[in-house]
């Protein structure tokens, strides 16, 4: 399917408006702020030089709680601190304080790739928990969790320190887990942090983000002031906000190490807390997901004055964009050697491209994911000569969809917490050549007869940064939309009548 912006932008419009017709009039007007058709900016907001030029703008209404009963695609404060932010840090522990199912369900989604021996100095793919009780609404968890932690040092005396992930029940009795947390140090000697990330808490997990990254504030940062002693390089910078999914960020790591950069901690894949309590040692944060980390770098920047930029490492017009922007602020000896890395992966863009970009040219895509893959890897769809049709965040702000008028154009179709009934109609009128969300959306889809890639973990392939990881990014798209078995079966709004169809068979 190849896209016509200016035609399809009514086309959008309209499809808002046909999906919004099944609803009750007051959950329609609710839902119509929450979707919109980008619109392009004029010739006077053009930037000025060195800035990013906003194509469009992708005004809708976002962070706001999604209606009981709707089947969002959410998740929660928990999820967003647990699964996303402290959980891949693998030299500490992290505990779900609460009931089992919590900690059971996020246990080892996210492919957070590390190194490390797990269960003697690792602890990512582990589940620990204090599997709350009956009992334990009633009388209270702290003792239970005094024990867990008392146990867990004895059974893993390798650990670096340990993260209390609270549940919700935890800030419905009011367990005391900060002094539990104290009390818990002073025994062990360990960084103890207790993460009140209650689910309940905020709108949806990004609260959850930002309740994570004041928690390092307060309990790490604060902690070790002037305690930490490293010894620092001009060229030494923190990646902050990946999560080495599929091993993003060691493709990064290749890049940033090559053009003469030091990292001295990648939060939070692979990490340690020591990179962590080194942070506001570096001279620059680069981060990736901007949703996630951007509090902590603000308070890094406000604290340690240690400046923050956001880059893209999905798809080669980025990468080289990003290295040209960090090498920028190290100056010309670092600019000079990130020509060459961009030098020395052309040859394998090109190839990329030549094999690539003739089976997926002028085809249309789907997207509906978190964080920063809404916009981020548009480009990259586009250096393939792939267009989008729509994208949408689960958890984004104002500031979010702000920064994606800089990649989609004229006409896209946006969407902000879109309900499972709205994405599968947008889907169903629109029929891209290939959707791109998480584990819940894909089947549905497929059974829509239309290729789908997990955007949130790769489909257990990536790395997806970086130019080793465009190579597998390519092959990936190819494999989901030229497979032959989309032509084994018709989608069902092409399928024909039951009746007819045995008709037909009879004679």
């Amino acid at each position: 399917m190849s896209l016509d912006y200016e035609n399809d932008g009514a086309l959008h419009e309209k499809i808002i408006e046909d999906v919004l017709s099944a609803y009750p009039d007051k959950f329609a007007k609710r839902r119509r702020k929450h979707l919109s058709v980008a619109k392009g900016v004029d010739d006077a907001d053009a930037p000025a030089e060195g800035e990013e030029k906003l194509l469009t703008e992708c005004d809708v209404k976002s962070n706001i709680k999604s209606i009981p009963g709707v089947m969002t695609i959410r998740g929660c404060a928990y999820a967003g601190s647990k699964g996303v932010v402290w959980g891949p840090v693998k030299d500490m522990v992290h505990i779900s304080h609460g009931p089992v199912g919590c900690g059971q369900y996020s246990w080892s989604q996210r492919r957070n790739y590390y190194i490390g021996t797990t269960g003697i100095d690792t602890f990512v793919t582990m589940q620990f928990t204090s599997d709350f009780q009956e009992k334990d609404i009633v009388f209270g968890g702290d003792k239970k969790l005094e024990k867990v932690i008392t146990e867990i040092d004895a059974l893993f005396p390798l650990n670096h320190g340990v993260s209390i992930q609270s549940e919700c029940p935890i800030g419905l009795i009011g367990d005391d887990i900060e002094a539990v947390a104290r009390k818990k140090k002073k025994e062990i000697g360990k960084t103890i942090v207790p993460v009140r990330c209650e689910g309940f808490r905020g709108v949806s997990q990004s609260l959850g983000h930002h309740i994570a990254n004041d928690a390092i504030r307060d309990w790490v940062f604060a902690a070790q002031e002037g305690e930490i002693e490293f010894e620092t390089t001009p060229y030494d910078v923190n990646v902050i906000g990946d999560y080495n999914i599929g091993g993003d960020a060691w493709a990064s790591r290749i890049l940033l190490e090559e053009m003469g950069l030091r990292i001295v901690g990648n939060w939070s894949g692979d990490a340690t807390l020591a990179e962590i309590e080194r942070a506001p040692k570096a001279k620059l944060n680069l981060i990736h997901c901007y949703r996630s980390m951007n509090y902590i770098c603000r308070y890094m920047e406000e604290k340690y004055s240690i400046q923050w930029m956001e880059y893209n490492f999905f798809g080669p017009s980025q990468i080289a964009a990003s290295l040209r922007s960090i090498a920028k602020f190290f100056g010309p000896e670092i600019e000079e050697k990130a020509e060459a890395v961009i030098a020395k992966y052309q040859p394998l863009v090109d190839a990329v491209v030549a094999k690539y970009r003739p089976r997926l040219e002028g085809k249309s895509v789907m997207l509906y994911v978190g964080g920063l893959r809404p916009r981020h890897v548009i480009t990259a769809y586009e250096d393939l000569g792939m267009q989008i049709a729509g994208t949408g965040y689960e958890f984004a702000h104002n500031d979010d969809y702000q920064r994606t008028g800089h990649y989609v154009k004229d006409g896209t179709l946006i969407y902000d917490d879109v309900t499972g009934y709205e994405l599968e109609k947008f889907i169903e009128k629109i029929r891209p050549d290939l959707v791109g969300s998480g584990i819940k959306e894909k089947y549905p889809v497929q059974k829509m007869g239309i290729p789908f890639r997990q955007m949130h973990s790769w489909d257990y392939s990536g790395p997806y940064h970086g130019y080793d990881g465009f190579a597998i990014f390519a092959r990936d798209m190819d494999l989901a939309i030229n497979n032959p078995v989309w032509g084994l079966f018709d989608p069902p709004w092409k399928k024909k009548p039951q009746s007819e169809g045995f008709l037909e068979a009879a004679e």
